[in-house]
């Protein structure tokens, strides 16, 4: 008996989840909330759970941000600017587009009206410098704790291979010669080969896919450390100003497709949001993204079926852990018809996953604003 009470006593109540909570203002241009909105909008929130940090962005209106910042730091809550890095920067700054293996621009995905999901190449060093200008510029004055990094990838499937099999500029081709890959030789094994190129012997959560042609999976080791060694660059820019760093990730699964390398994103970030979303009928979506892929590769070989089940969400929490970093993944819980259409059943059921696995939190993702109350009432309990 005395040996089931000591046992009893050494067992701790697992920690209670820290929020983070998004507000998507939209385009650059045309805010979609008031600052007294917003507010309104987070005490409601806060005072059903308790939140540590709101991620906010990406209109210009500078006093929306200062309005509610204080307000924030007057409740110990932290205020990150939810910054674009590699799309949706045409409407503030130059850019120079992403090309695929053929020169040409991979197809886009226009989800709203401020989404394009157009992509600008990773390597050009001037992309990453006028996305930091804009920050300094319009940004910097503002009282953020720190910057979400956001589209720090390259364009996926929703471009068809086109999308994946980038960025293919002479810039990028230098990188990848680097890498020891021949972008040419990769362009060649594609015309011959054709979807087989890209078939897989199977797929673990802890190795990902394991192509079946060599150069495949070198190309995206070699991606993975392009976009992701540029994403770092930036990050440690940021970090240089006093900041502290988010980043919005694919699921591991799809990550290596789109250029994100959790191991080196991991070392530059204060915390990684993996956007396990399996209610999203758009990018990023987990079914989504793999529908696509294999959509696009009919004719490749070795994919298997994932149901969008608890199952296959445990398989990528798994995946996240030993990462140096804390690790907040991404729950859909605002509702929009078509889209994400989210119940407080799932929600309830992709937290208690979460935190099964002894991680910090959840990002309540990607809109507070469109969020049921039922939904966050759910998680209140």
């Amino acid at each position: 008996m005395l040996g089931l009470l000591a046992l009893a006593a050494c067992r701790q109540e697992p920690a209670a989840p820290a929020y983070v909570v998004q507000v998507s203002l939209g385009s650059w241009n045309a805010p979609l909330y008031t600052a007294d909105q917003i507010i309104t909008r987070l005490d409601e929130v806060s005072d059903r759970i308790p939140v540590e940090k709101v991620i906010i962005g990406w209109s210009l209106d500078k006093d929306i941000y200062r309005q509610v910042g204080e307000h924030l730091h007057a409740k110990g809550i932290q205020m990150f600017f939810w910054l674009p890095v590699f799309a949706e920067t045409e409407d503030v700054c130059e850019n120079s587009l992403a090309l695929d293996l053929w020169g040409n621009i991979p197809a886009n995905y226009d989800l709203t009206q401020g989404e394009g999901f157009r992509f600008s190449c990773p390597s050009d060093p001037d992309n990453a410098d006028h996305i930091l200008a804009v920050y300094d510029r319009c940004f910097s004055d503002c009282g953020f704790d720190g910057v979400f990094m956001d589209r720090i990838r390259t364009q996926s499937f929703v471009g068809g291979v086109s999308g994946v099999l980038n960025c293919g500029c002479p810039l990028c081709a230098e990188r990848f010669a680097a890498e020891g890959v021949d972008l040419e030789a990769v362009k060649a094994a594609w015309e011959a080969q054709g979807d087989a190129f890209l078939s897989v012997t199977g797929y673990t959560p802890e190795a990902g896919f394991q192509f079946a042609d060599p150069l495949a999976a070198a190309f995206f080791q070699a991606k993975g450390h392009i976009v992701s060694g540029a994403v770092a660059a930036v990050a440690d820019s940021l970090r240089a100003r006093g900041l502290e760093i988010g980043m919005d990730l694919f699921a591991p699964f799809m990550a290596p497709f789109v250029g994100q390398d959790y191991a080196i994103l991991a070392q530059h970030a204060d915390f990684i949001k993996p956007m396990l979303y399996r209610k999203t009928t758009a990018p990023a979506g987990m079914g989504f993204e793999y529908e696509l892929l294999r959509n696009a590769l009919p004719g490749a070989t070795g994919y298997p079926e994932f149901a969008m089940d608890a199952a296959f969400l445990e398989s990528q929490l798994a995946a996240m852990e030993g990462y140096p970093c804390a690790k907040f993944p991404g729950i859909e819980i605002n509702w929009r018809e078509g889209v994400a259409e989210t119940t407080p059943e799932y929600v309830t059921e992709s937290l208690d996953a979460v935190m099964s696995h002894g991680f910090d939190g959840a990002v309540l993702s990607w809109n507070i604003m469109e969020a049921p109350d039922a939904h966050i009432d759910c998680l209140g309990k």
